[in-house]
């Protein structure tokens, strides 16, 4: 009877070693082999997620109520932008932490950057720095002002932990180089914005424009996660860019430091375009360098 209760139950280390194999092909064993396209749907999952937020959030808080106000007031920046991607950032965490990836997210980057790579940084907050001292603040009103401040704190902080955080770790996990590595995450990041052409009024035209801005400005992104090696410097620098420059555009205010604002689409795909050029070719060096003598890099 104990012989049969031993083959029915199986020794202590056949079991853990059940379970782990178990472990390797459940939830986080998914996740953790990364790829192209596991990162495509965690970033169109965050996306339907957020989206759904926002709905119902417009369901419970309709637009032009008492609550909300009229379009473009703080309380309507507050529900209709703030709380859905707070909310959203919640549920990010809380994936982030069923998979074990928090630690290895925000902690100090193995792969730095070169010199050149700083020139994203300069530009981006060059032109952020100016936005905020060309907005007409008695206009705007202090209340909105620190409304979209605030709510940009989340946009960063959410988009950069899905593109440059997500996205980064899982094409690395799958092996991918840094040219791919840097191409998916920008990639991702501007085909998230293509969404906008179905939930807004800007049109097709606008949303290809802004889909290429915002891949140039993940590339930028990405290398400054690159060169500082970490997660929370392209968070705090998206953080700073969207608040300041939609403020920009709605009060602007009459000041020579405007022009920088006024030509940042021009100045970040220019930046961007440029930059990923240079990442290519030094990339490239770089896994020649590594390669062993006489095997070609791919």
């Amino acid at each position: 009877m104990r012989h049969a209760a031993e083959r029915s139950c199986g020794s202590p280390g056949i079991r853990m070693g059940e379970l782990m194999a178990d472990r390797s092909t459940g939830w986080k064993g998914f996740w953790d082999r990364g790829g192209f396209w596991r990162a495509l749907l965690l970033a169109a999952l965050y996306l339907g997620v957020y989206l759904l937020i926002g709905f119902l959030l417009g369901l419970v808080v309709p637009e032009g109520g008492d609550v909300r106000g009229e379009k473009g007031s703080a309380p309507d920046v507050f529900f209709a932008t703030a709380l859905p991607i707070i909310l959203t950032s919640i549920l990010l965490i809380a994936f982030a932490a069923s998979v074990g990836w928090l630690k290895e997210l925000f902690a100090r980057q193995s792969l730095g950057g070169r010199g050149w790579m700083w020139i994203a940084l300069i530009v981006v907050l060059a032109i952020n720095v100016a936005a905020l001292f060309s907005i007409d603040y008695a206009e705007a009103g202090l209340v909105l002002v620190f409304t979209w401040l605030f709510a940009g704190l989340f946009v960063g902080f959410v988009e950069e932990l899905v593109t440059r955080g997500f996205v980064v770790n899982m094409m690395r996990k799958a092996g991918h180089g840094e040219i791919a590595v840097a191409l998916a995450s920008a990639g991702i990041f501007a085909a998230l914005h293509l969404v906008n052409a179905f939930t807004t009024s800007q049109g097709i035209v606008v949303t290809l424009e802004q889909v290429v801005y915002t891949f140039a400005f993940g590339i930028c992104m990405y290398l400054i996660l690159r060169v500082t090696r970490t997660l929370i410097a392209p968070m705090l620098v998206h953080a700073s860019t969207d608040p300041t420059l939609l403020l920009h555009g709605t009060y602007p205010a009459n000041s020579i430091v405007g022009l920088l604002p006024t030509l940042s689409t021009y100045l970040v795909v220019a930046t961007g375009i440029i930059l990923l050029i240079v990442l290519i070719v030094s990339e490239r060096r770089r896994t020649a360098q590594h390669s062993p003598a006489g095997v070609a890099s791919p």
